[in-house]
């Protein structure tokens, strides 16, 4: 946890001790916050501190009886407001402590994707109401402590025409597959044996970043940790007010999702420009919209 506040302009920062500041500051000025019952005179509080625009540092803690607040986790966070609509999102709870990974299985990519939820109170207070959400959209980024600009390739109009039906077309692939489609399963295999045998046969002349234009992928053992390649789609350099490091925003285009990725500028290799690519591992994290099931409460009513 401790390597990503780097990617919000905490470059200098190596432990809990050196955070004291900037935890204590958040809970004392209590900006964005939010609070639930525990029961037995008990609440949990939520508390964030921005040090740029749309990014900081989240603090989640208990506050018993008698006033005293309790720290339990904190983290950093950035947000987004590109949303990402999805029929198929769900939530599941992390063993080691009551905080919350965010699943999509519709995943653009054609794999479920796993991120860590940062409006994970907001979930427990649903689950204490016996309420039962249904995901909505989720708004997803991603903090990164190393990365490199790529250029970009070259495209002609009728080049993403083609490929946005082809991505269409994979979509319903796909989706018949996971209902047991046979046909859909085999015209997928077909298709994954020829991309494999056109690029064996180009990659002796062209080069790999030539040949894969974005790409999504997990890497190491943590399940909300990817290695990507997207294309940059608007870029705005924030400046940490605490530290004044500079943190570049990225927002990316990946396998036809948006979403926005920050770093370190003195953390990025190249000069990023709209149009060309980023590449590098991030720790993927967003917020879930919920929209209350109420097809289930109508059939507790009835």
């Amino acid at each position: 946890m401790h390597k990503f506040l780097r990617s919000i302009g905490f470059s200098k920062i190596e432990d809990d001790h050196g955070m004291e500041f900037y935890l204590n500051r958040a809970v004392s000025e209590k900006y964005r916050t939010r609070v639930i019952s525990a029961g037995n005179g008990r609440v949990i509080e939520q508390y964030q501190l921005q040090v740029a625009p749309s990014m900081g540092i989240t603090v989640v803690g208990e506050r018993d009886a008698q006033g005293n607040f309790r720290r339990d986790y904190y983290f950093p966070y950035v947000r987004s407001y590109d949303g990402t609509m999805t029929e198929e999102g769900s939530v599941e709870r992390h063993a080691e402590r009551e905080t919350y990974a965010g699943v999509l299985e519709d995943f653009r990519s054609g794999i479920t994707l796993i991120f860590y939820l940062c409006n994970s109170v907001e979930m427990r207070e649903l689950e204490r109401m016996q309420m039962h959400p249904q995901v909505r959209q989720a708004f997803l980024t991603g903090l990164a402590v190393e990365g490199k600009i790529l250029l970009p390739l070259e495209k002609h109009e009728e080049d993403e025409e083609s490929a946005r039906r082809r991505r269409r077309e994979r979509k319903r692939l796909y989706e018949a597959a996971k209902n047991g489609d046979q046909d859909a399963i085999e015209t997928l295999t077909e298709t994954d044996m020829n991309l494999m045998s056109e690029i064996s046969r180009r990659i002796e002349t062209e080069d790999l970043y030539s040949l894969v234009e974005t790409s999504f992928m997990p890497t190491g053992v943590e399940c909300d940790q990817y290695s990507i390649i997207g294309e940059i789609t608007g870029i705005r350099v924030k400046s940490n007010v605490y530290t004044h490091e500079k943190v570049v925003d990225l927002r990316l285009s990946c396998n036809d999702t948006v979403f926005h990725v920050c770093i370190n500028e003195s953390d990025l290799v190249g000069v990023p420009a709209v149009g060309r690519r980023f590449k590098g591992k991030i720790w993927m994290q967003g917020e879930m919209e919920f929209a209350e099931d109420t097809a289930q409460e109508d059939s507790q009513d009835s």
